[in-house]
């Protein structure tokens, strides 16, 4: 970091470190490490750890917008 800085107050670039290899190949189940997750919070705080019911939304009534409001015009001398 402190070489970056050097080089940016004397106005040339940067030498880059290699970058180092990544690990790759290995894939990762989102959902599976959620649940799992979710699964130990529930057991932690002691709760029943099945799968959450889910209900549908109610309807719910688009809401009605109101016009912007417009500044009155002043009259010009009479």
């Amino acid at each position: 970091m402190e070489q970056m800085l050097d080089a940016k107050r004397e106005h040339r670039e940067p030498t880059r470190a290699p970058a180092e290899p990544t690990e790759t190949g290995r894939v990762v189940d989102l959902m599976a490490a959620l649940q799992e997750s979710v699964r130990k919070a529930q057991a932690a705080r002691g709760e029943d750890s099945r799968d959450a019911e889910v209900h549908e939304m109610p309807e719910s009534k688009p809401q009605k917008t109101t016009a912007a409001k417009k500044p009155t015009r002043r009259q010009r001398g009479a």
